[in-house]
């Protein structure tokens, strides 16, 4: 069975980690597709977003989005959206509500937003 919106990304946190679900059924699609092309890369990315979502010290590979695409209304909150490359053209996209981080884009080619 596929994931969709609002299922777990893996098992769940241990305490002191965050949850990582997915905002959309299309969010957990594309995680499966990062999955299957870059498993290793994928579970760090996960390993990331379920102990340090929102580093204070950012990379040129996790960082927050800029301008438009830097904030997202989700459930009513506006929430800065943070982003992993995963491979040269794989991202994941999500915000962090509380104590849990909301996947909303994942997959392997460049996000057609940033175009």
């Amino acid at each position: 069975m596929s994931a969709k919106r609002g299922d777990r990304a893996a098992p769940p946190p241990r305490p002191g980690e965050f949850d990582v679900r997915f905002a959309t059924t299309e969010a957990a699609k594309g995680w499966d597709a990062l999955c299957q092309q870059a498993p290793g890369n994928t579970a760090e990315a996960w390993q990331t977003m379920r102990t340090a979502p929102c580093p204070a010290v950012h990379t040129s590979r996790h960082k927050p989005l800029k301008g438009s695409l830097g904030r997202h209304n989700f459930r009513g909150r506006t929430l800065e959206v943070w982003q992993i490359e995963v491979t040269g053209g794989g991202r994941i996209w999500y915000v962090l509500d509380d104590h849990t981080v909301w996947i909303r884009l994942a997959g392997t080619g460049h996000p057609r937003a940033t175009d």
